[in-house]
């Protein structure tokens, strides 16, 4: 065996598989998957030099390392991502894909059932990004001792019957906490809403402590700027990790064709082979399946209403902001 041979092996050997838990400019720490200290890595450089049009390494992704000598390590190889979380954000060049998070297991989406007043149009477009990326959804209607849980599932239950998990929670009385700390375990899940649901209670009922560095990081990463990317996931105690995504209800639709939406409504999506023409729009149609559900009431109005502003903002470019 030759010595270039000789070397390759010994490379080959020293690989370790981890997963990227922090990214920080060049640098990647990554938690070995046989246990241990995370370790600092950098990207090797014909790494590098691929052509790319998104992000190469993202929180979330699985890699494979070597480490050197002097504790930190070098990224030899990333592992095909079974979904991401991402947006397209153009530039000079063309298109360019940010990574948000990789493969995550299930997106929590939150929101208070009062204070603030709960935005169901908003969860709506949460609900039609999880769709679209084909991250499982969990709706939690958190600050249920400001209104009783009778009267939360008079605002949630709707997407029960849609068929998407919801935990009703309270930092305050604890109600929901353990359930909800179950169905975290184990998993990559990211945390997203408006502000002001009270997520970091909520995380720090889950973990003490969770909900402070969580959110010390979404400060530091530019909170409210609508530039704002997962840098950072953190271990549950469980097992599992939790990241957080301020900024995600910036993430435009967009990319989204009109035509495929009712692809990403569930109760709709159902129904779109029972229409008389194959490009309805489900708004004016004769002979539209949705439309009569709706009327029959097996398709809530509110639901119903978010799919038509949605699509009648892709077909003419209207403000979100005007929608939500």
């Amino acid at each position: 065996m030759g010595k270039r041979q000789a070397k390759a092996k010994k490379r080959t050997r020293a690989l370790e598989r981890g997963l990227v838990l922090k990214k920080a400019g060049g640098f990647f720490t990554v938690q070995p998957e046989q246990g241990g200290d995370p370790v600092v890595c950098r990207l090797r450089g014909k790494l590098k030099r691929r052509p790319r049009t998104g992000d190469l390494v993202a929180v979330g992704d699985w890699v494979h390392f070597r480490r050197l000598p002097d504790g930190t390590g070098v990224i030899e190889a990333i592992e095909p991502r079974v979904r991401k979380l991402s947006r397209m954000a153009p530039t000079p060049r063309g298109e360019y894909e940010q990574i948000i998070i990789a493969n995550p297991d299930q997106a929590v989406i939150t929101f208070a059932v009062a204070e603030p007043e709960p935005r169901l149009r908003m969860l709506d477009r949460f609900l039609v990004i999880a769709e679209k990326q084909e991250i499982p959804a969990v709706i939690v209607a958190n600050k249920i001792d400001l209104t009783g849980r009778v009267r939360a599932q008079e605002i949630f239950g709707l997407y029960e019957d849609i068929g998407y998990p919801v935990f009703y929670t309270s930092a305050v009385t604890g109600e929901g906490v353990a359930e909800l700390r179950e169905q975290l375990r184990g998993k990559i899940s990211v945390f997203v809403g408006p502000s002001g649901v009270g997520k970091s209670s909520l995380l720090n009922a889950i973990q003490p402590g969770l909900g402070l560095a969580v959110r010390e990081v979404s400060r530091a990463t530019g909170e409210g700027r609508h530039t704002t990317t997962v840098r950072q996931m953190f271990p549950l105690e469980g097992g599992g990790y939790v990241a957080d995504t301020p900024g995600l209800k910036a993430l435009a639709l967009w990319d989204i064709e009109p035509e495929e939406l009712d692809g990403y409504f569930p109760e709709i999506r159902a129904l779109v082979p029972f229409c008389r023409f194959k490009n309805c729009t489900h708004i004016d149609e004769p002979g539209c399946a949705v439309r009569q559900a709706v009327e029959e009431g097996r398709i809530h109005p509110s639901r119903y209403a978010s799919y038509v502003r949605l699509r009648l903002e892709g077909e003419v470019g209207l403000d979100r902001r005007d929608l939500v």
